[in-house]
């Protein structure tokens, strides 16, 4: 399985664990709710889903069919109820949610790099705040190792970049620099939040396996904050 298709696959399945939803409603969510996937079509999506649903991990069923305008007698025409299909449903499985959850709790590299730290932290709402805290760590530990590289890179090299090339290398690590700021920004507050909980009468007799944006920081509504799915590479 390749990358880009595993991510596909965790986003789908993330997107089915909140309700049932046929190819179209997928698509359009993953395009509106995950920037990684814009450029993606159906002719990616459903081979995705028959993958999914071939190893039990989604259910197809029969949707409505949307309503046609009547006939002058008020019937609609058989011809072109003959030609219509009702839409396919796509449902959760049991297993499928199991193996869901599992794919939430990983936390190797794989889960800090560009694409597919982007899609964990879409579903970080449905994540412990442990495996969230190990994410966030890994993507700025990852962040600060390319950084390093860029500033050596610009070092070596400045004095033959003309003017344009080396003011878009300094984009460049300034865009990383922005996101390490806001990746200590979160995980100082999910330190917070965690302290909160464990100093809290009540969490000492509950386990926190929710996920529960009490440690996520409120900002003011500005163009400040780095966009998890920009490509920083």
């Amino acid at each position: 399985m390749s990358r880009r298709s595993g991510i596909l696959e965790f986003a789908v399945l993330g997107l089915l664990r909140e309700s049932p939803m046929h190819g179209y409603e997928l698509r359009k969510r993953l395009n509106t709710s995950l920037g990684i996937f814009r450029a993606f079509s159906y002719g990616t999506l459903y081979p995705c889903l028959k993958t999914l649903v071939a190893n039990g991990w989604l259910i197809e069923e029969p949707g409505s069919v949307p309503a046609l305008p009547p006939t002058g007698r008020g019937v609609a025409p058989a011809s072109s109820l003959a030609g219509r299909r009702a839409k396919i449903v796509y449902r959760l499985t049991a297993e499928g949610k199991e193996h869901f959850e599992e794919l939430l709790s990983h936390t190797g590299p794989d889960s800090w790099e560009d694409e597919h730290f982007a899609a964990r932290f879409a579903f970080f709402g449905q994540t412990e705040r442990e495996v969230r805290m190990r994410v966030l760590e890994g993507r700025r530990s990852r962040l600060e190792e390319r950084l390093e590289k860029m500033r050596a890179s610009l070092a070596r090299t400045r004095e033959r970049l003309d003017d344009y090339t080396l003011e878009l290398q300094r984009h460049g690590m300034e865009s990383v620099e922005r996101e390490v700021r806001w990746l200590n920004e979160l995980i100082e507050s999910e330190r917070s939040g965690r302290d909160q909980r464990r100093s809290s009468p009540e969490s000492s007799t509950q386990h926190d396996t929710s996920g529960e944006t009490g440690g996520l920081p409120r900002h003011r509504d500005d163009n400040s904050r780095p966009d998890p799915s920009d490509d920083t590479k």
